[in-house]
């Protein structure tokens, strides 16, 4: 469909990682509950997951208007009963729309999912996602991220540095993030570390699980 006719974006790099990200989603996350997307994108990706990922729900969002018009159009155009409306979510600020009224029959939250977000917006921002994932999920809960990453602070291929150097080029506050950084910043909010997985394209599946509150 012509897009001038149809809200639908389009993500060329969704259609190559979508099945190697689904394969590790279904490793990882709860039988259960609702899937929190953070930073949705063109919706493409949740489309795709919600009716592969049954009986869990699904629960897009986006900070930015066009994008949320993408998912909704891309949800009208692939129904799925588990696939929620996208939200209006800003990870830095202290209280996310789904906290103050979580939609109409929405199981909790037991896991949230975040695809190539960390690298194209501040380190603010990763810090808030952090955040909000230790406010929102329960004992057990998946946090799941999946990008480029440096890894001791040295870059894991030479694509993933040029990569780095044009993002940065962009904006200054833009770059692929150190892993032992978001590591050490996930911990100081109860996020455990559980496991990585080589991705595609020298991509990580980045997973935390929210441990228990000392008592």
């Amino acid at each position: 469909m012509n897009i001038s006719q149809d809200e639908r974006q389009y993500a060329p790099a969704t259609q190559r990682n979508r099945e190697p990200i689904l394969e590790v989603l279904l490793r990882v996350l709860p039988t259960t509950g609702t899937v929190l997307e953070i930073a949705s994108g063109t919706g493409e990706h949740a489309v795709f997951f919600a009716p592969r990922l049954t009986p869990r729900k699904w629960i897009p969002s986006d900070p930015n208007p066009k994008y949320r018009a993408s998912i909704a159009a891309w949800r009208k155009h692939l129904p799925c009963d588990n696939l929620y409306s996208p939200l209006h979510i800003d990870v830095r600020e202290p209280v996310w729309a789904v906290e103050k009224e979580a939609p109409i029959g929405a199981p909790p939250i037991t896991a949230i999912v975040n695809i190539n977000m960390i690298h194209i917006s501040p380190w603010s921002t990763c810090l808030g996602l952090i955040a909000g994932a230790s406010r929102i999920l329960p004992s057990g809960g998946i946090l799941y991220l999946y990008g480029a990453f440096k890894q001791g602070g040295k870059h894991t291929a030479p694509s993933n540095a040029a990569f780095d150097e044009y993002l940065r080029t962009r904006n200054s506050e833009w770059g692929l993030r150190d892993l032992d950084d978001v590591v050490a910043a996930a911990k100081t909010q109860n996020l455990t570390l559980l496991n990585t997985y080589q991705m595609p394209a020298n991509n990580l599946s980045v997973v935390f699980q929210r441990s228990n509150l000392a008592m």
